[in-house]
């Protein structure tokens, strides 16, 4: 990747143009004001029944929600959930 990357930079260099970098966004960011009102919630205890009690929606919509932020954050399970979002009331 890294050779491909240097050479599309020497391409649009010579084209005239220029590269910037991207600054990476936290991980936490990168979820959608659901995503993280869930995980906050999971975070905090919450069962799938409760979350989606709470929010009125099912448990199985509260469970696809998780199966996504865990992808996102690049984890496997709830009890994780502590490392990777803020603390906090507001959390993410």
């Amino acid at each position: 990747m890294t050779a491909f990357a240097e050479r599309a930079g020497r391409e649009l260099r010579a084209a005239g143009g220029t590269a910037h970098k991207r600054t990476a966004p936290a991980r936490h960011e990168e979820l959608t004001a659901q995503e993280s009102q869930i995980a906050r919630m999971a975070r905090d205890g919450l069962s799938n029944p409760e979350i989606g009690t709470r929010l009125f929606i099912s448990a199985r919509t509260v469970q696809y929600h998780l199966r996504k932020v865990f992808t996102k954050l690049g984890i496997t399970s709830r009890s994780q959930l502590d490392r990777v979002l803020p603390s906090g009331p507001g959390g993410a």
